[in-house]
């Protein structure tokens, strides 16, 4: 197994959109950090398995999560048993789309569940029952979220130190950005773009940070309106966006995650929401499945 590459690269881009706005826009990449547990999931995972003894590791995730392709290749390249309890029992008899074939092809026994089910997965009873079912497991939860996670992804707040004065990240369950703000210093500020529905990313990062640091920890603050209709959902407003982004700087936008906190930034610097000398930076957390398309910098 090649070992991560961190700290992950950091560079600035040109980009007039938010260069006319006097704002500098920067990339960490850390979606270079590994093969194939790139960005905030090996920050998330590597804790969460440091202690492996050998046991089957149960996690949970929607039919598009990274956070189960992930799993699966820790469990593949690191030699241990992995369970995927996936949201949607309706999934079980179609064809697995490429995130889930990706999850299969590395080993991972996957395990489709009703929407009822899966929203009370944190109940002793439902986990009981999945216990019994799979046997003794070590259970991370989704978006592998914990206050180890939390633990894992300070490092990225403390790579980003004299850096930049926003670090920004697009958040599903809330782990990497309750990590990234008590990494960063206490002048820096960082800011976390949903990518869901619902409005509950703020609480579920107050929640980590309790769990993880006893309370608040650092400068944080949370923009739910890029969510383009909730989880995995897409329009062509943002698809055309990403490939110009592409075309751009001739980086692969994944488009679950980073095409969306891409695009608030784009946004909120239009909007004045950054004062002139202000560095931003976007945490790259993913890449684009390896089939989609390559893009050469525009010239």
């Amino acid at each position: 197994m090649l070992g991560p590459r961190l700290p992950s690269p950091l560079a600035q881009v040109r980009d007039e959109r938010f260069g006319r706005h006097g704002v500098a826009l920067l990339l960490k990449r850390d979606d270079l950090i590994h093969p194939d547990l790139p960005g905030n999931k090996w920050r998330k995972l590597a804790p969460n398995l440091a202690e492996g003894d050998g046991r089957p590791v149960l996690t949970f995730g929607g039919a598009y999560s990274n956070h189960l392709r992930a799993t699966a290749a820790a469990g593949r390249l690191l030699g241990f048993p992995t369970v995927g309890v996936v949201r949607g029992d309706e999934l079980a008899d179609r064809p697995l789309n490429p995130s889930l074939a990706r999850c299969a092809a590395d080993g991972m026994r996957l395990h489709f569940v009703d929407r009822g089910t899966y929203r009370a997965k944190d109940d002793p009873r439902v986990l009981a029952a999945l216990l019994e079912r799979f046997g003794d497991a070590r259970v991370i939860p989704e978006g592998g979220s914990n206050a180890r996670a939390a633990h894992g992804c300070t490092e990225l707040g403390r790579e980003l130190r004299g850096h930049t004065e926003v670090a920004a990240v697009a958040c599903g369950t809330g782990g990497t950005l309750a990590g990234l703000a008590a990494g960063l210093d206490p002048a820096q500020a960082a800011l976390g773009v949903a990518v869901l529905r619902g409005g509950f990313l703020a609480d579920a990062v107050r929640d980590l940070q309790r769990e993880a640091f006893g309370g608040p920890a650092g400068r944080w603050s949370v923009e739910d309106r890029f969510s383009f209709g909730g989880y995995a959902r897409t329009t062509p407003e943002l698809h055309a966006f990403a490939e110009d982004f592409e075309d751009r700087h001739g980086l692969p936008v994944e488009r679950i995650y980073v095409a969306k906190l891409l695009y608030a930034l784009t946004a909120l610097a239009r909007e004045g929401a950054f004062a002139p000398g202000t560095r931003v930076t976007a945490v790259i957390t993913g890449r684009p499945e390896p089939e989609a398309a390559r893009h050469p910098p525009r010239s």
